[in-house]
């Protein structure tokens, strides 16, 4: 269970409301670091009534939420919420949106073995058919593919350090965000938690690699990681990956990089056919999300496969790689991951996966 702050100060989400969030979206204010931090902690404590906190989640969602508050959200959830464990390797900190895809298949799963076969290590986490989607994610790929995902989080820093790969399970890990299912669900909406716990970072990462729908989203995120007291990372890429998850997406994608010490972001396009890759978003969908990504995955990773989604993973993989500045292209990164996929050396991560 989380353990939440039980003593509040002067700022009960109901107050928080009349005074401050819920004026509506042009004439709201922002919320002070504390005040926002006060909010989550009673959140996770269960303090507010399923109505005002549902107002003040539709609130924080009209008024849209600065990188202040949305750090100190992230670091009260760090805090109380997050039960961190910190593989011996540095991996890259996949943070995928948790609600899922529901049209193209899950590419990050078999692009991160790929890495992992490459020596580049990755963790992914994600929940189990999160709102407001409840689609595909993670987790439902893994056990398409007889991976173990219902671990502990020491059991994931493990999985990582043998194998290269590793899956947090948000129960798990992050087990006071897990407690507010049902009052998502009752939402039908997002909500900014669903905006935190793509950065949650159960592996303490130094790398992270998100997604984004536009790139002022992607700004507002990494001045988050600037903001926040709790999240150490020292570099980020984000993108804007097919369905919101991190999976670039055919054509053009917008990419945005973070390096901590640097000035704002440096934003840049990727196009797959400048790597010879001759594909739409309609040859990447699925009719089985869950079921076809699993197949998939094994295919590619088994080398019995010569399409666009071979093609997709390893670029994908490659783009790890690149995050992690273990390449120094991404024009690199593809030719290693192609070869990682030739020799069978992928194959053996999802063997060693399928064996933890």
């Amino acid at each position: 269970m989380a353990q939440a702050t039980q003593e509040f100060g002067d700022w009960p989400l109901k107050r928080l409301m009349t005074e401050v969030v819920g004026s509506g979206p042009k004439s709201a204010d922002d919320m002070t670091r504390e005040q926002a931090r006060e909010a989550f902690q009673r959140i996770l404590a269960g303090a507010p009534d399923p109505t005002t906190l549902g107002a003040f989640w539709l609130a924080n969602r009209w008024k849209r939420n600065n990188p202040e508050e949305l750090a100190a959200y992230t670091d009260v959830m760090r805090e109380e919420s997050v039960v961190t464990a910190e593989p011996d390797c540095d991996p890259v900190d996949c943070g995928a949106n948790y609600d899922g895809k529901h049209t193209s298949a899950v590419l990050g799963v078999g692009a991160g073995i790929v890495a992992a076969a490459a020596g580049t290590p990755v963790v992914v986490h994600s929940g189990d058919r999160v709102p407001t989607q409840k689609a595909t994610a993670y987790k439902h790929v893994l056990d398409e593919l007889g991976v173990r995902t219902d671990l502990e989080p020491a059991e994931s820093a493990d999985m990582v350090d043998e194998t290269g790969f590793g899956f947090y399970y948000q129960p798990a890990f992050n087990p006071g965000v897990q407690d507010l299912y049902d009052r998502r669900d009752e939402m039908g909406v997002r909500t900014f938690v669903n905006t935190i716990e793509t950065i949650a970072n159960p592996a303490n990462a130094d790398v992270h690699l998100g997604s984004f729908y536009h790139l002022a989203f992607a700004k507002k995120m990494a001045n988050t990681l600037v903001e926040s007291e709790r999240l150490d990372y020292s570099r980020a890429i984000f993108f804007q990956g097919m369905e919101g998850y991190d999976d670039i997406r055919p054509g053009y994608t917008k990419v945005a990089e973070w390096d901590q010490g640097t000035e704002g972001l440096e934003d840049y396009e990727i196009e797959t056919a400048e790597y010879g890759m001759e594909m739409e978003a309609e040859d990447l969908e699925v009719d089985d999300v869950t079921a076809d990504s699993a197949t998939i995955t094994e295919e590619v990773l088994a080398g019995e496969r010569e399409d666009h989604f071979t093609d997709a993973i390893a670029l994908n993989g490659a783009f790890r790689m690149y995050a992690r500045q273990d390449v120094d292209s991404l024009e690199d990164g593809l030719d290693r991951a192609r070869e990682i996929i030739s020799d069978g050396s992928a194959e053996a991560v999802l063997e060693d996966l399928r064996a933890f």
